[in-house]
């Protein structure tokens, strides 16, 4: 695969278990000018939400939680206009609450903590009426972990290691805090950029991982490793219409949302798939079904776009599949930015 301008980062394609792409380009960190590798460890924002999913649905096997029961059965506390809402319509985006910005004055840079962010996000009226639209919002992934903390009496980070991460083997995946070693930092127009609050926040972006777990965490999902296959199939149903939600000429294109996971195309094949987007990092991991072919990006930079690394993936992505290099579509400029919902 050839260089792309600007790009630090490491990228996986893999196809049946096989590694069909493996490089790594750029800088971890600039101050110790330590070079990015594919064991580099990257926050991967909003990747992180189908492992909230996941985690929603081991306590609704477990009968602990009910997918369509208010919240308020959990959250006795929360605002009067949340207490009707239910983790289906939290997990599937269709809620009605509103993303990060729309909360007036918030600052990606200083969002504060998970309990104070809330409590100013309260007074913010829902978008629309719950269970009627599709509208991406990191606070319902909040609300979500912050119902896996209540039932399970566990901080949402433990409880993650302790019962997706730990059985998995993902023992270079982690949650919160930056590990002490690989670990990317990331930056904004070459300037480095921490924002620790922000990738803290539980249930949201809040994983750190490489670009080979992610891979085997997408093999064991799909061979029940961690759920039932009535969980699964809960999961990467078509829950909500994301009509032109996700981009409408990238090569990632999204038609509907699961359960943490955007169901769609990637070079006119099926996939389901996520992107992310944290001050100073990008992410995807995507699954094509019909080719067992799995697509990792980790990235520390906010520039380039993800569509434009997509788009150099495609020859090889197309080659994989059985079709002729031919039918990829030219890579545009590099400054191009990926199709993404805000932050994270």
């Amino acid at each position: 695969m050839e260089t792309i301008d600007g790009f630090s980062g490491a990228i996986l394609v893999t196809r049946g278990g096989a590694t069909v792409v493996r490089a790594s380009a750029g800088v971890a960190d600039a101050e110790t000018d330590t070079a990015c590798t594919t064991d580099t460890r990257f926050q991967i924002a909003s990747v992180s939400k189908q492992f909230t999913a996941a985690s929603v649905m081991l306590l609704a096997e477990e009968g602990k939680v009910g997918l369509h029961d208010p919240i308020a059965r959990w959250l006795t506390d929360c605002p009067h206009r949340w207490r009707t809402l239910t983790l289906h319509q939290l997990l599937s985006h269709t809620s009605g609450l509103g993303h990060w910005r729309e909360l007036p004055g918030f600052d990606v840079d200083h969002p504060g903590d998970a309990h104070s962010f809330l409590e100013r996000f309260a007074e913010v009226p829902l978008r629309t009426a719950p269970g009627s639209t599709w509208h991406y919002s990191s606070p319902g992934y909040l609300l979500a972990a912050l119902i896996v903390e209540r039932v399970t009496g566990q901080r949402y980070a433990d409880f993650l290691t302790e019962q997706v991460l730990g059985p998995l083997g993902m023992t270079s995946t982690c949650v919160g805090e930056t590990p002490l070693e690989l670990a990317a930092r990331g930056y904004r127009d070459g300037r480095r950029v921490d924002v620790p609050e922000f990738a803290a926040m539980p249930g949201t972006g809040d994983l750190w991982s490489t670009v080979g777990e992610l891979a085997r965490y997408t093999a064991a999902f799909n061979a029940g490793d961690l759920l039932t296959a009535f969980s699964r199939e809960a999961m990467v149903a078509p829950h909500a219409s994301m009509a032109g939600a996700w981009g409408t000429d990238g090569p990632a294109l999204a038609d509907s949302y699961g359960y943490g996971y955007a169901l769609g195309t990637l070079a006119g094949h099926t996939m389901r798939f996520h992107i992310g987007d944290n001050p100073g990092y990008q992410s995807f991991l995507g699954w094509l079904p019909a080719h067992d072919t799995t697509v990792v990006i980790l990235s520390n930079n906010e520039e380039p776009g993800l569509d434009d690394v997509l788009r150099r993936l495609e020859p090889v992505l197309l080659e994989a599949v059985g079709e002729p290099c031919e039918a990829s579509t030219p890579a545009p400029d590099a400054n191009q930015g990926p199709h993404a919902p805000e932050e994270t």
